[in-house]
């Protein structure tokens, strides 16, 4: 695993907003990863939503990965042309809880 992508991605999810941490990861896959492209689907009411996206498509080397919060499949990564398996799967991990679109919180603030 790269200790550079992981820090990157690390460092992108130190934000106060979601939205913001979630496009700084997928940038830093592209940029620090190795992938092509990365995007974040969410699963929203039943659809599947593509969120932050950064790099340029390649479906043909397509990996996605499940993102599960709480033990609820909360949605996807997705990247194109990334080699480091290891790296995916503890970003898939790490974005959980920045991906819960449509979640009601009761009135509780959020916080990562």
């Amino acid at each position: 695993m790269s200790a550079a992508a992981l820090e990157a991605v690390e460092a992108a999810l130190d934000s106060d907003d979601a939205d913001d941490a979630l496009r700084g990861v997928v940038a830093a896959l592209v940029e620090r990863g190795g992938c092509d492209w990365a995007g974040i689907v969410f699963h929203e009411s039943g659809e599947q939503v593509l969120g932050p996206e950064a790099g340029t498509p390649r479906p043909d080397a397509r990996t996605r990965l499940p993102v599960v919060f709480q033990g609820d499949h909360v949605a996807e990564l997705v990247a194109d042309g990334c080699e480091d398996s290891a790296l995916l799967d503890r970003v898939a991990a790490l974005v959980a809880p920045y991906c819960l679109v449509g979640w009601d919180t009761g009135g509780v603030p959020w916080e990562p």
